[in-house]
């Protein structure tokens, strides 16, 4: 081996899709600093209080965003998996119909929706089988947190039916 073999070895390019996820950690640490160091001046009896686990979780954000960065230039993350475009579109789409059905057919008929379309994103079409199972079991947690634990839940007419 000579000494010239490394001028022509191929120069290590960074791994850019990690350096957007190392920048996008750092802009959430930046908000949870920004944000938290607005409630300082609320509470300063204290050297523990509630501005303290943020202040924990933004350093842990930068600290994954270095790591992240350094990882980026060694080339250390695998190989990536071509995404596939049909399950985010079923999952956002389930997002975008729970929100807007959340206040005119209630709780259990939004997410009902929104679990059916998670499932079919994760390969289980049968929505005639999907949608019932969602809203019965929206409806069950429903029940839980408006009536048990006295929480505010849209009701709908499913909702309303109940005691």
């Amino acid at each position: 081996m000579s000494g010239n073999d490394h001028a022509h070895a191929t120069p290590r390019r960074p791994d850019w899709a990690a350096l957007g996820a190392a920048i996008v950690l750092a802009a959430i640490a930046g908000v949870i600093l920004w944000d938290t160091s607005h409630l300082a001046a609320l509470v300063a009896y204290s050297p523990v209080g509630p501005t303290t686990v943020p202040y924990v979780v933004a350093f842990g954000l930068i600290g994954l965003a270095i790591w992240t960065v350094i990882a980026a230039f060694r080339g250390e993350f695998p190989e990536r998996e071509l995404q596939e475009f049909g399950p985010v579109v079923w999952i956002v789409g389930g997002l975008a119909a729970q929100m807007l059905l959340l206040k005119t057919a209630g709780f259990s008929i939004a997410t009902g929706v929104l679990f059916a379309a998670t499932a079919a994103a994760f390969g289980r079409r049968k929505l005639w089988i999907s949608v019932p199972v969602g809203i019965l079991l929206s409806l069950v947690i429903w029940f839980i947190f408006a009536r048990l634990l006295q929480l505010s839940l849209p009701a709908g007419p499913l909702e309303r039916l109940l005691p």
